[in-house]
């Protein structure tokens, strides 16, 4: 396929300015870097902090920490940073002609020429057999789940031919890691990873909703659906919503993680946890304008700082 919108160097049209990858990778690397979005790392981000939720949690419930623990967080990160990369590849090589037509994703490294199909395929298969090395590490249960986590992943990509809510595909996709590193901690799975993990999917649609609103007038040429165009002027309403169930969920994974045995004060404290993220949600509204790609651009990566922030009322609840 040929490059018929290159941009300087290859760059992403999206990428983070003067990210490492564009600045510091061997150039032969770059393309493949690229493809993983390890330019814009506010995926791994939203991958791997429901991760760090769900095991944070798990050591609320069973008021325990070992090494161990801090196994399972650098597997994670790491994990998290590898499939996110294959999952990124994954999507590219299935909407390569898609990307082509959208103005924000010409440039990427599929469409632009700058990776092969083929090449493309080895380079997710060696991403995804590295983290399934990491994963191989941790409890039976918890890697049973990380082969299930593929089912998700497979499918995130073609739903938006489908459905008007592939955001709901994403958040099942992006979420799994509560599942996972809650059972990697405690052995098997419970209600409160469960629940967190229904609040992290609503979640999702709030960040992706945003995320989408760049694409409205291309995905509606092309065909390609998703809620920032089924919601249009609605969105705000929506996204209201949505705060308010990802606030209310992960209230009450706290609960049934901290009511067997930990103290009044550390439920507070980890109660704490979604009350803040859903004022910072709230600040993302009061600022929204879907109409301004770069305002939801920029929106969307703040959401790596709205999932810091109920991780570090669980840490400080740890404490106490």
């Amino acid at each position: 396929m040929t490059n018929t919108h290159p941009t300087p160097d290859g760059q992403v049209a999206d990428a983070v300015t003067d990210n490492w990858v564009d600045t510091w990778a061997p150039v032969a690397t770059r393309p493949y870097l690229r493809l993983s979005r390890a330019d814009r790392p506010i995926g791994t981000w939203l991958l791997l902090l429901p991760c760090l939720w769900g095991l944070t949690l798990a050591m609320l419930l069973t008021q325990s920490a070992s090494w161990h623990d801090a196994w399972i967080a650098a597997g994670c990160a790491a994990g998290a940073f590898l499939m996110r990369g294959a999952g990124c590849t994954w999507n590219d090589i299935t909407d390569r002609d898609f990307d082509g037509q959208v103005e924000r994703t010409r440039s990427r490294p599929i469409p632009s020429g700058q990776v092969t199909v083929k090449g493309a395929v080895i380079w997710m298969c060696l991403q995804a057999l590295i983290a399934f090395g990491i994963l191989l590490t941790f409890h039976v249960n918890a890697i049973l789940l990380g082969i299930l986590a593929l089912v998700p992943v497979a499918v995130y990509p073609f739903a938006k031919r489908f459905t008007w809510w592939p955001q709901v595909f994403l958040g099942l996709a992006f979420n799994w890691g509560a599942l996972l590193a809650w059972t990697a901690h405690t052995g098997s799975l419970g209600a409160p990873a469960v629940v967190l993990y229904l609040a992290g999917i609503a979640w999702t649609l709030f960040y992706d909703t945003i995320y989408a609103h760049q694409d409205t007038e291309d995905d509606a040429l092309i065909g390609i659906k998703s809620t920032a165009r089924l919601f249009g002027t609605n969105t705000a309403p929506w996204l209201r919503r949505f705060l308010m169930v990802t606030v209310g969920l992960m209230g009450i994974a706290v609960i049934f993680a901290a009511l067997p045995n930990a103290s009044v004060l550390a439920m507070v404290l980890a109660l704490g946890g979604p009350w803040a993220m859903g004022w910072h949600m709230a600040w993302q509204l009061r600022g929204l304008d879907i109409d301004n790609p770069d305002k939801c651009l920029q929106l969307f990566r703040a959401n790596r700082d709205t999932g810091m922030i109920p991780l570090v009322f669980f840490g400080i609840a740890l404490l106490v």
